[in-house]
């Protein structure tokens, strides 16, 4: 069984920052492309949008919205992804989703962390 257990959200300035991590258990770490999508709080229906994602290679992706200011990494040796957030933005309050996905396995979700952008 994997799970998927997001921290490091929370409220911040406009222009501050913020670390996600995401720590998997289960064996699929080593395999699994991980990543992150966000989705706006009030519209609970709406698509989740990808932020961010990184193959077991250590290759990245970004949506165009967030690059020169997000930065993803993994710690394979701590099972762990991480989302560094800086120069935060009104615009990227949301829920924050990590996921893990490998070639073998159905897509995993964490269960999300509150990202709010707000003086």
């Amino acid at each position: 069984q994997v799970q998927l257990v997001e921290s490091g959200g929370g409220l911040v300035q406009p222009g501050g920052s913020l670390r996600l991590s995401c720590a998997a258990s289960g064996s699929i770490f080593s395999t699994a492309a991980m990543g992150w999508y966000r989705q706006a709080p009030q519209a609970p229906g709406k698509q989740r949008d990808l932020v961010a994602r990184i193959t077991s290679g250590g290759s990245t992706d970004y949506r165009n919205s967030v690059k020169g200011r997000f930065t993803i990494s993994r710690d394979n040796a701590k099972n762990t992804v991480y989302l560094q957030m800086n120069s935060l933005k009104p615009e990227d309050t949301a829920v924050y989703y990590c996921y893990a996905k490998s070639p073998t396995n159905p897509i995993y979700w964490g269960k999300g962390t509150l990202v709010t952008v707000s003086s």
